[in-house]
């Protein structure tokens, strides 16, 4: 089995751009609620959002030989999706690794473990969404995979898959699905701007939604 797999089929550009514009929460309900990555992963400053095809890279505990392998094979426009399947204690990916990942195109990193340079990150404009900060260092002496399937905050990721973060957090949606989820995102979004029109002339989200039949059914008492 080869450990770098350098062609694959990925998302396309397109689909990227309109990808864009959707927040993570309503790519998760057009997806059926499904490929939330844990909510321990987080971004490292608060405007970081990431939208593109997945590099995966799985590495070695406490080791990030690999994620070195793969920003030197990385392409415009892809994230680097990473299981390094430690506590967070090390900080897998810094400034340095930052600095060679923007010279290759590469629009932003999330990893299940830790980065430390947090401050040069954000001056860089660089996403970063990781399960923790940390100074401890790492080694460079194990093998790992990349663009293999991976398990990364409990959601399975293939490679070309669509990562899709913000604030909320990290959704997967995989490149098979694309279209369906995004039309169904966009006509979300659109049943949602509808919702607000009326509740901000004073509709209640208990008569838009539905709900007053669902507590009457549970045995609201009110006095």
């Amino acid at each position: 089995m080869a450990h770098v797999i350098k062609y694959y089929p990925k998302v396309d550009a397109e689909m990227v751009r309109r990808f864009r514009e959707i927040p993570c929460a309503t790519a998760y309900e057009a997806a059926g609620q499904a490929g939330m990555m844990d909510p321990a992963i987080r971004p490292i400053y608060p405007a970081a959002k990431i939208c593109g095809p997945a590099l995966t890279v799985s590495c070695h505990v406490g080791d990030n030989l690999m994620i070195h392998k793969a920003v030197s094979i990385a392409q415009p426009g892809d994230v680097l999706v990473v299981t390094i399947r430690s506590d967070a204690r090390s900080g897998a990916w810094g400034e340095i690794l930052t600095t060679a990942a923007q010279a290759r195109g590469v629009t932003g990193l999330v990893i299940d473990g830790g980065v430390r340079d947090v401050e040069a990150n954000e001056k860089k404009g660089f996403p970063v969404f990781s399960r923790g900060i940390a100074v401890g260092a790492t080694m460079k002496k194990n093998l790992g995979l990349i663009n293999h399937p991976i398990v990364c905050g409990d959601v399975e990721v293939h490679p070309g898959d669509l990562v899709l973060a913000d604030r909320d957090g990290v959704v997967i949606v995989p490149r098979e699905k694309c279209e369906t989820i995004l039309a169904e995102s966009v006509a979300r979004e659109e049943r949602e701007k509808v919702l607000m029109e009326k509740l901000e002339k004073g509709a209640t989200t208990l008569e838009l939604l539905g709900l007053d039949p669902i507590l009457a059914d549970l045995g609201l008492i009110e006095e």
